[in-house]
């Protein structure tokens, strides 16, 4: 006989954390105009255009994982707000490249100084940025992040012992 619920799984605390990380960047980046989805695109942007790189959008949505129509939508609000431009690769005219405006630049300066702050407080529980319990805590999430979605598939394990 069960003596109640053994406490929360694993993907319900992920999926909590995840949702009040969220909201906690949401609010910060909020007086800058951004939202936490749009955040995750400029800062990316930001970092791949610093390294000397101009992404295409399908390559943004790999980097930050999300979908690539979602990613084409932000980009769209993006540029009416001025942060970044949209232009045709011209190696490949299907493809829409990105990059951040003299603008968008400097508000992306600004919202990662501003969730660079919030991110202190947040990993303050576990000893801050820098400490021990955050590298080891950063290195199980991103195993798992690493782990395939799906089950791996046999090699022809549903042909084995059946006639050709």
């Amino acid at each position: 006989m069960s003596k109640g619920s053994p406490g929360p799984t694993p993907g319900f605390l992920v999926w909590r954390l995840a949702n009040k990380w969220r909201v906690a960047v949401d609010r910060a980046v909020a007086p800058l105009g951004l939202t936490h989805a749009q955040y995750s695109l400029v800062s990316s942007l930001y970092g791949m255009q610093r390294a000397g790189d101009r992404p295409s959008q399908r390559r943004l949505a790999d980097h930050t994982g999300l979908e690539a129509l979602y990613v084409s939508k932000l980009a769209r609000a993006l540029e009416s707000a001025g942060l970044i431009e949209r232009t045709r690769d011209p190696r490949d005219p299907r493809a829409v490249q990105l990059a951040l405006t003299e603008q968008g630049q400097a508000v992306t300066r600004q919202a990662v100084a501003v969730v660079q702050e919030l991110l202190g407080r947040l990993l303050e529980p576990l000893g801050g940025p820098d400490a021990p319990r955050t590298r080891a805590f950063t290195e199980e999430l991103t195993t798992l992040l690493d782990a395939p979605l799906a089950p791996p598939v046999p090699d022809d394990e549903s042909n084995q012992g059946t006639p050709p």
